[in-house]
């Protein structure tokens, strides 16, 4: 099953995270304090993070940028938009304040988990009419292909592995990047205009929408 490490100063709400995420079967592992949780991630990787902000030593922001590859969902008193946007800029893929809602946070905990279980499982990435194999680069749309840049082709996979999830724009150049160097802050909206109108020719949808101030989402638009 999953591993979900907690990291939360406060221990009744880190006692009932536990709960309910052993109630659904997920193993679980926790930190009370963003030190204690870098002396953790050294030793074992999760699946999954629930962070708090407001820690003792390090504090969430500042853990943040030291964890790689392991969906990060911030729990977090902070309601200000500006603390949001920063820490999807900087890397969560989720926020969720304070107090919350435990079915919606388990909701959320469950689509990122499914999310990554999906594309570690298939060379082919899936989103209504759109089909991405990984493994030959080729992009079909229902029966045609789609003749991609390189770098369009980067920014599709990855947000066809983020699907209905603001990517944050920061985090785009930062994943593309092995595979794109060039790509820089100002040419990203280039690319990302070229590849919604081939999308858009092919499909005759708008696929890819611009979340203002934090950056690019995949969905249907109805």
């Amino acid at each position: 099953m999953p591993n979900i490490l907690i990291i939360d100063d406060d221990v009744h709400i880190s006692t009932m995270l536990e709960e309910a995420l052993t109630g659904k079967g997920y193993t679980v592992q926790k930190a009370f304090s963003g030190t204690e949780a870098l002396l953790v991630l050294s030793q074992h990787k999760p699946n999954l993070i629930l962070l708090d902000l407001m820690l003792p030593g390090l504090s969430g922001e500042k853990l943040l940028p030291h964890i790689k590859d392991i969906p990060v969902i911030v729990v977090s008193a902070k309601v200000d938009t500006a603390d949001k946007v920063g820490l999807l800029l900087g890397g969560a893929v989720d926020y969720i304040t304070k107090p919350f809602d435990m079915g919606e946070l388990l909701a959320r905990v469950t689509v990122q988990l499914r999310s990554r279980t999906n594309t570690a499982n298939s060379s082919i990435l899936s989103y209504h009419e759109i089909n991405l194999n990984v493994d030959t680069h080729i992009v079909i749309i229902g029966n045609q292909e789609a003749k991609l840049t390189r770098t369009e082709y980067a920014i599709l996979k990855l947000l066809m592995q983020n699907t209905e999830q603001v990517v944050a724009k920061l985090t785009i150049l930062e994943k593309i990047n092995d595979d794109t160097p060039d790509c820089t802050e100002d040419s990203l909206k280039i690319h990302i205009h070229n590849l919604r109108k081939k999308l858009k020719s092919i499909s005759g949808k708008d696929y890819i929408s611009a979340v203002w101030g934090i950056g690019f989402m995949l969905h249907e638009k109805s």
